[in-house]
């Protein structure tokens, strides 16, 4: 079993992107690699390198290989013709035969054996690795929603459109913030590496519940903190300006912000500069 502060194998990590670790050591090594920014920059490591491979290895297979079928007949016609050239003794002719034979279908099952093993290990990982790392390099930007569902009070628009800036962006506590990174299993983490961020922000009604914190990093690409943060400015401005209820705005924030910011941004991609 995985300690929670304890860093995972080279070996669990390859198996882990093979897909080969049973599914209760691999969701504790995904729950790691979204704690970890280390272990996520090992497994990104892992995985390039697996895409190197594999794409190395599709130029050999399809670019400098003949068809099987061609490199059959090849066989045959210089068979045939090494046949031809040479007078066949009569006492050896069966061995001569059959040896050649041998040898062609040697030779034959050798190509097709690369073929398909080439094949193979282009299916299993060139196809699925895409997928792994998409999923690695955005996992840490959203909460887990086993720990952070979302909480949030009986609040009017009145009294979320009159909160004074500093309850708008509150703060959370630090005995708070200890138990959020515990919670996630983050240990020693710097300031400048998370927020300990609301799901839903107190803008918009949300509470200092720990349902509704999670450590959001602050440099993962291209969605984090920052990023988030221009979200909540712009739903606290849509619902303040009348144009979108503010029970709508917590559940779009919270069932999925990613999806959240593309909607009301109408982009993407992150902008470098959200205008309200």
């Amino acid at each position: 079993m995985l300690n929670k502060n304890a860093h995972p194998a080279e070996e669990e990590m390859l198996r882990y992107a093979d897909g080969e670790l049973p599914n209760r050591q691999a969701a504790q090594i995904r729950a790691h690699l979204i704690a970890c920014w280390e272990c996520r920059a090992r497994m990104a490591e892992i995985e390039g390198t697996i895409a190197e491979f594999v794409r190395a290895l599709h130029q050999t297979i399809d670019s400098p290989l003949p068809p099987v079928a061609g490199q059959r007949a090849l066989l045959r016609a210089q068979l045939a013709e090494l046949t031809a050239k040479r007078p066949v003794r009569s006492e050896g002719w069966i061995d001569q035969i059959f040896s050649a034979r041998f040898t062609a279908l040697f030779l034959f099952a050798v190509v097709l054996t690369f073929v398909v093993a080439g094949s193979h290990f282009f299916r299993h990982y060139a196809l699925r690795a895409p997928r792994e790392m998409t999923g690695s390099i955005e996992s840490g930007s959203i909460p887990d929603p086993t720990l952070t569902p979302g909480a949030s009070r009986a609040v009017q628009i009145s009294e979320v459109c009159s909160m004074a800036h500093e309850e708008v962006i509150a703060d959370v506590s630090p005995s708070l913030k200890t138990q959020v990174l515990r919670e996630y299993g983050i240990a020693n983490a710097l300031p400048r590496e998370y927020e300990i961020d609301y799901l839903i922000a107190p803008g918009l009604g949300g509470t200092e519940d720990i349902r509704n914190l999670w450590p959001e990093p602050y440099n993962t690409r291209p969605w984090n903190a920052h990023v988030k943060d221009s979200l909540e400015e712009r739903l606290h401005h849509l619902v303040c300006a009348g144009e979108l209820d503010l029970a709508t705005a917590q559940r779009d924030i919270a069932t999925d912000w990613i999806a959240a910011y593309k909607k009301y941004f109408h982009t993407d991609r992150p902008l470098e500069v959200s205008e309200l």
